[in-house]
């Protein structure tokens, strides 16, 4: 085989510039390409539509109502070299790691969310700092966000069968209910509990009602669109809920919702409280901008924030505990004094 470069070659891409940082460069614009590629496979249906069986370029065009089939030809190719479908022009077919983008419905979120508002955070962020609109991501996405809030899912569902396990709650109350997936965990885990899921986002509220509904929760479970602040009722809960919500709420506002739902507690009830805080790490920098960036005042909030917070509320709050491995997530358990 013939040589592919001298080795005069190697030692002077090694002395120019900054060999690292080119390496760490390229892999960067490698990991966004194919990121924005899945986002784009999706967007534009050509995923979904080979999944629904395969075919070749002209017959998915068909499918599609595609117009400029040569273009839609060359972009199966770039998604045949991302190993997203397999074939040629005669022939496409899903690989595997296609069907996993399209039958995985948190990788299919996570792709929507970071190929969008996630990074169009940053090609807006000049604009932005110019003193340009809010972002609207917070108001806009939030069937997104609910969907790709699954993915810590377990790890806030082991809590919550901890909280349920050492005092049985009879009413549950789930502030931000998303996708509906901790009402339902803590339904299965008290078989005697009824609970009220709220949400003020109308797309997180139909998710919660389906996900309560396909897990045989809907006799008694109620979801409610609405802010909580302006639910009526009088009976009391023995357990609320506020997990990835705090922090999409202004800062201004935040001690008021938490007196809030303390005051909706059973005397000796608990407040389970689950959010992203602020920390040196990366993700938590970038949420922290992101939300910095929307319209209204927010902010990742602090842990020693919160502990004051909840005490401020008139609740006695437990020792603050990461639960999820290498990601910024704490739950803090307060209860109301009997």
């Amino acid at each position: 085989m013939p040589r592919l470069f001298h080795a005069r070659t190697l030692l002077t891409v090694l002395r120019t510039g900054n060999p690292r940082a080119r390496l760490r460069a390229t892999r960067d614009a490698q990991a966004a390409v194919r990121l924005h590629l899945g986002a784009a496979g999706l967007a534009t249906g050509v995923l979904d539509a080979v999944a629904a069986g395969p075919g070749g370029t002209t017959e998915l065009a068909r499918r599609l109502g595609v117009a400029d089939e040569e273009l839609l030809g060359a972009f199966l190719a770039v998604l045949a070299a991302g190993g997203l479908v397999r074939g040629d022009p005669a022939h496409w077919a899903l690989a595997g790691a296609g069907r996993a983008v399209v039958g995985d419905d948190l990788v299919r979120a996570t792709y929507e969310a970071f190929a969008g508002f996630h990074t169009g955070l940053y090609r807006d962020l000049g604009e932005l700092l110019a003193g340009g609109p809010r972002r609207r991501d917070v108001a806009e996405q939030g069937g997104v966000i609910a969907r790709v809030s699954a993915a810590f899912e377990p790890f806030v569902e082991d809590v919550l069968r901890e909280v349920v396990a050492a005092a049985p709650p009879r009413r549950v109350l789930d502030v931000g209910c998303g996708t509906g997936l901790q009402l339902a965990t803590v339904l299965a885990a008290a078989p005697g509990a009824e609970g009220v899921g709220v949400d003020v986002d109308a797309d997180a509220a139909a998710l919660a009602r389906r996900t309560l509904e396909e897990r045989g929760f809907s006799g008694r479970a109620t979801v409610v669109q609405d802010d909580v602040r302006r639910l009526t009722g009088d009976r009391p809960f023995d357990l609320a809920l506020l997990a990835n919500v705090v922090y999409y709420l202004p800062v201004q506002e935040r001690a008021a919702l938490l007196a809030d739902v303390a005051a909706r507690l059973a005397p000796g009830g608990t407040l389970l409280l689950v959010t992203t805080v602020v920390t040196p790490q990366l993700f938590s920098r970038h949420f922290d901008l992101l939300l910095r960036a929307q319209e209204g005042a927010m902010s990742l909030p602090a842990v020693d924030e919160l502990t004051t917070a909840l005490r401020d509320a008139g609740l006695r709050p437990r020792e603050p505990r990461r639960i999820a491995p290498g990601a910024p997530l704490v739950a803090v358990a307060a209860v109301l004094p009997a």
